[in-house]
């Protein structure tokens, strides 16, 4: 007979808390480049700026 050895509650949590806070982080990231950086870091040339403008207008996000 084998036995199974199952992950503890606890640490499915806390594996679950942890993929939510990384998302969180990352669509709070986008939201602010796409929302508020208005160029500072985007000066890798025109097509991600006009990339990020065209993001804003998108969002309804006020940028001209």
């Amino acid at each position: 007979m084998t036995t199974v050895d199952l992950p503890s509650r606890a640490a499915e949590s806390a594996g679950a808390l942890l993929v939510v806070v990384g998302v969180v982080l990352l669509a709070l990231l986008t939201l602010y480049l796409v929302g508020f950086d208005q160029g500072a870091i985007s000066r890798s040339g025109m097509y991600l700026h006009e990339l990020m403008h065209d993001g804003r207008h998108l969002l309804g996000l006020p940028c001209h």
